[in-house]
């Protein structure tokens, strides 16, 4: 007799026995797995107190412990951006650009004035690495300025200066010094147009004297004319002229002369600066 099949209808139906509504198609219901929690992490609170002390951004007045005070912006902690810093010692006033730190860009120091107290300018233009680098104005007295380029702090490329005396130098400055070609103009309006070395007059220049109604026209070595010729130039509308003309130079060649008067000026000057083992 064969057995009734596992789907006979006489048989006993062993799927049969189990509930198949849509309610009942569930996994068995297994126990969870364990999941081990850890304790969140906390940082010290020194950690936290760092975080709020970083100043980026805009700030309110920030004291140092110096004293010295800064109203602006920040970046990681540094001044950065648009800012103001007044020193406690001196006094002193800066109003500008900042870059890591350091003045840099376009901004205006002032410092107190020693008896009214009110602020004076004494630079304004643009700064670098926290010194005075590309065009600027500084103020050194009353009546006493200069304005042109800076490199590091010093008087470096073009530039013109105003003297309280009311002469003015304009060209070529170099280590805070005139040097290059320039014109001095002096407080009567007698002038040089040059050469300049170190501060003083040097090599080939031209000294203008309009109350004479006179030139020299030469070669200088610090400050002071070597070797050149002396004309009148104006004479008859100078307010002070010579009492007597220059007389005419009778020499066959002075062009030839004067120049190899300069020459020898060259030689000695290109002698005296070689390095002694140099000279032999």
């Amino acid at each position: 007799m064969t057995a009734p099949g596992p789907c006979s209808p006489t048989g006993t139906d062993q799927l049969g026995a189990l509930d198949w509504s849509p309610l009942s198609l569930q996994w068995p219901v297994q126990d969870e797995m364990p999941i081990i929690k850890y304790p969140r992490r906390v940082d010290p609170l020194w950690h936290e107190w760092d975080r709020k002390a970083q100043k980026c951004g805009l700030r309110h007045t920030v004291y140092a412990v110096n004293g010295d005070r800064y109203i602006g912006e920040w970046l990681d902690n540094v001044k950065h951006g648009k800012g103001t810093q007044i020193w406690k010692k001196s006094g002193a006033i800066y109003s500008g650009d900042w870059k890591f730190g350091k003045r840099d860009g376009f901004g205006t120091y002032s410092i107190p004035d020693s008896v009214t107290k009110d602020y004076v300018k004494v630079y304004s233009g643009w700064w670098k690495n926290d010194k005075m680098w590309g065009y600027g104005v500084k103020f050194y007295s009353e009546g006493e300025y200069f304005e042109g380029e800076w490199t590091w702090g010093k008087r470096h490329g073009w530039g013109r200066m105003y003297y309280k005396d009311g002469a003015i130098y304009e060209g070529q400055w170099s280590e805070d010094k005139p040097s290059g070609q320039g014109m001095f103009r002096c407080e009567n309006e007698n002038r040089y147009e040059g050469s300049w070395k170190d501060g003083k007059k040097h090599g080939p220049g031209k000294f203008i004297y309009l109350d004479t109604g006179q030139v020299y026209d030469g070669y200088w070595v610090a400050d002071i004319p070597k070797c050149g010729t002396m004309i009148d130039f104006g004479r008859d509308e100078a307010p002070m002229p010579t009492q007597y003309p220059i007389p005419k130079v009778e020499l066959a060649d002075p062009d030839g002369v004067l120049e190899e008067a300069v020459l020898t000026l060259q030689n000695a000057e290109l002698f005296t600066s070689q390095p002694q083992k140099e000279r032999g």
